[in-house]
């Protein structure tokens, strides 16, 4: 499993966090998503070949967040 930490913009309520979370969580390949408001990032445990940070961030970007 690899740990990648992602810069996350538009996030300002606990309702962007949770989603945020919930469409990380919702990956295949993905353990586990700790999201931060206050630092406007996410921390993904992640199996890189099943959920690469292509994958993770298109599907932030999805949800109505920008990945820097």
């Amino acid at each position: 499993m690899t740990h990648t930490t992602l810069e996350i913009a538009g996030m300002t309520c606990g309702g962007c966090v949770a989603s945020v979370t919930r469409v990380l969580t919702g990956l295949p390949g993905v353990t586990s998503a700790q999201v931060s408001l206050e630092k406007s990032q996410a921390v993904v445990e992640h199996d890189p070949t099943t959920a690469p940070v292509p994958a993770l961030r298109s599907a932030i970007e999805d949800a109505g967040f920008t990945v820097r």
